[in-house]
């Protein structure tokens, strides 16, 4: 009787896996299809990345930064409640990497679409995914005006030249 289930169970297998179905066939098609669509549309938008600049709204055509005190104050607000728990101002890692050096390291316009666009920056832009794979935390949209975002690029600002 075990011989019998063993035998059907090697047929029924054997008989799964030959591909002789079509609708196995049409499904690795498009399958392969579809992928080969994926893999060419990701990269274009690779392509298209630009690493000083990120991703988002803000762009050197309509951002130009200078340092505001009050402005200052108010990222170090911002700072205090939205990322002190996972950021220090050091370059000591947390949760996630430190903040010192973040001003000279990107632009202000690449902060200010990180900022406002996180989640979209996090898939396109090579040194944040690698920075992901350390952390091993996506950071969350904190949902910042774009006022909030100014402020804190102030504040990174701010910290880099004291520091």
């Amino acid at each position: 009787m075990k011989k019998l289930f063993y035998l059907v169970l090697v047929v029924v297998f054997a008989y799964s896996c030959s591909g002789n179905s079509s609708s196995s066939d049409t499904t690795s098609t498009l399958s392969t299809n579809e992928s080969s669509v994926a893999d060419d549309t990701a990269a274009d938008v690779q392509t298209e990345y630009d690493a000083l600049v990120g991703e988002g709204k803000f762009s050197e055509d309509n951002f130009e930064f200078s340092h505001d005190s009050e402005m200052t104050e108010k990222g170090n607000a911002i700072y205090s409640a939205k990322c002190q728990s996972c950021h220090k101002l050091t370059d000591e890692m947390l949760v996630g990497p430190g903040f010192k050096g973040v001003s000279e390291r990107r632009t202000p316009v690449w902060i200010m679409n990180f900022l406002t666009n996180t989640d979209e920056m996090i898939d396109l832009d090579p040194a944040l995914q690698e920075q992901l794979e350390v952390c091993m935390v996506r950071m969350p949209d904190q949902a910042l005006t774009d006022d909030d975002a100014l402020a804190i690029v102030n504040f990174f600002h701010e910290n880099d030249t004291k520091n």
